[in-house]
């Protein structure tokens, strides 16, 4: 069972947690340190880590006469804009100075440029860039707004941690000359957080996209309904959120997004390059919706409102044609607000529904997504019944030999990768881990980066993985501080697995970029876990 009761931890405070599992590192010399504080950053120790790095000539140093220049085609000038836009409010804070975004021309000063057709460029792919440095100018090229994105999120690890403070700090500001050659490995980088057992604020997931982003996850998928909670208000069926958003794990107030409140975070999301994937999850759990409307329920008898844990006792009623009236309606509702490909229905333990009733449902529910122009995601239960033509499985297995995932695999099914023991991030890092859940073991941040998503189910198609996700779910969770405590440092490393060649997957390597990261978290007050395994600085 995926999501066993867990005890809840409320009461327990985080800062005594963070502490847990501090890395014993040696205390570097005061030598050392401050020669390592002027040194910048090599251009191959970021994280993800780069498809093709050529480090080489003088590093230039951000000042005050620093401009940022940006320039494309007359489709694409605005959206190199918001990109500098964007870097111009990371930097001026910590450096102080003007940095003025600017569509003049220029050999000079930070460069970002829209080159679709240019040589080196075109190829890339909407997502990849090309970083260059030398002592006059960094320029940042890529063919689409997603690219210059993320090459920005390269250029400011690169830069020092202090880069991220929100006070003015005293630098200097020095990038490694050379060049960068980027394109990630796999189009699905994505992230999920589970807002059912526990409702996260609108400022609460702005704060996550800031971070996934800095690591180049492109996908945010959200978990708006369970038996805990309905976190998305459906016009047609308002009870859904007004009183099935009513409560949570525990029992707390719950809430749940107005269609403002979402496309909100639609809006967001997507200026930092990242998708929202909605997810209404059935024909299990459900209760929050069979709470809401009895009509949902085949005997007509409303459910009680859960607080609870357990999983795989809620079904909607298979046979009933106001079943899919609902599901049609809540479709709609919710793909007129959405305007990314996907839109996932969940599909995972549905104990309570035969697997006849299951096959049925499945059938009919998939071609409605369809209807509404949206391409079907599911849990990797739905390869037991008939996935449609370009439905996505997203598989949370364990060690990928179920028979059935490989099988729709070879028949055309595209994978999302997640197995639990190694990506979800609600599991406990140790026996000692005051958050978290343990039904799939412990996850120490080397066990959820050393393996290989292409090669993870046995006997499916490498070309079948279309990426991975790390899930959140939030049985133990409901702040912030929760979040960054469970998602880092796992979260970083899902991400390289994601983005990076194969080949520049490496555990002792990667740990030393990883331990790099802490300084950076520090400086944007994020909680994480200062895992054993990492040879963090010495604060």
């Amino acid at each position: 069972m995926r999501r066993r009761r867990a005890r809840l931890l409320c009461s327990l405070l985080l800062t005594v947690a963070a502490g847990a599992g501090a890395a014993t590192t040696a205390e570097p010399s005061a030598a050392s340190a401050a020669a390592s504080a002027a040194a910048p950053t090599p251009l191959d120790r970021v994280v993800p880590a780069p498809a093709s790095v050529r480090p080489g000539g003088g590093p230039y140093v951000i000042g005050p006469d620093t401009r940022i220049r940006v320039s494309g085609s007359v489709g694409s000038s605005r959206a190199a804009r918001q990109v500098g836009d964007y870097l111009a409010g990371v930097l001026r804070p910590s450096t102080g100075y003007r940095l003025p975004v600017t569509a003049r021309r220029g050999g000079d000063g930070i460069r970002l440029r829209l080159t679709p057709r240019a040589p080196g460029v075109r190829k890339l792919g909407a997502e990849g860039y090309r970083l260059e440095v030398n002592h006059r100018a960094i320029t940042i090229s890529a063919r689409a707004s997603a690219g210059l994105f993320h090459g920005v999120q390269t250029l400011r690890q690169l830069l020092p941690a202090s880069i991220e403070r929100t006070t003015r700090q005293p630098g200097p500001w020095r990038v490694s000359g050379g060049a960068i050659t980027d394109e990630p490995r796999y189009a699905w980088r994505g992230a999920m957080l589970d807002v059912s057992r526990h409702f996260f604020t609108v400022d609460q997931i702005k704060r996550y996209v800031d971070q996934l982003a800095l690591y180049k996850i492109n996908k945010l998928h959200l978990h708006l309904s369970d038996d805990q909670g309905w976190r998305i208000a459906i016009d047609s069926w308002p009870r859904l959120a007004t009183y099935g958003g009513s409560t949570q794990v525990g029992g707390g107030p719950g809430g749940f997004y107005t269609k403002a409140d979402y496309r909100e975070i639609v809006r967001y999301a997507a200026s930092r390059e990242l998708t929202v994937v909605p997810e209404i999850d059935m024909p299990g759990h459900t209760n929050a919706a069979l709470a809401s409307y009895a009509e949902l329920n085949c005997d007509g008898i409303a459910r009680p409102l859960y607080t609870g844990t357990d999983v795989g006792f809620s079904s909607l009623c298979v046979p009933q044609q106001v079943t899919y009236d609902f599901v049609d309606d809540v479709i709609r509702e919710l793909a007129a607000l959405t305007p990314g490909r996907y839109l996932h229905i969940g599909g995972d333990e549905a104990h309570s529904t035969s697997h006849a009733d299951y096959v049925a449902f499945m059938d009919r529910v998939q071609p409605i997504v369809a209807k509404y122009g949206k391409t079907a995601v599911g849990w990797h239960q739905l390869t037991g019944a008939h996935p449609a033509k370009g439905t996505i499985a997203q598989y949370w297995g364990l060690d990928g030999s179920e028979k059935q995932v490989a099988d729709a695999a070879k028949a055309g099914t595209r994978l999302i990768l997640s197995p639990a023991n190694r990506a979800y991030l609600d599991m406990k890092y140790d026996a000692n881990t005051p958050l978290g859940l343990d039904w799939a073991g412990y996850v120490e941040a080397k066990q959820s980066y050393d393996w290989d998503p292409g090669a993870y189910i046995k006997d499916a198609p490498a070309s079948s993985v279309l990426g991975v996700e790390a899930p959140l779910w939030s049985e133990t969770i409901s702040t912030s501080a929760h979040i960054e405590y469970l998602a880092f440092p796992r979260i970083p490393g899902i991400a390289e697995l994601g983005w990076s060649p194969r080949a520049t997957h490496d555990w002792d390597t990667y740990k030393v970029r990883l331990a790099a990261q802490g300084p950076r978290w520090d400086a944007l007050g994020i909680t994480y876990y200062r895992s054993p395994q990492v040879p963090w600085p010495a604060r």
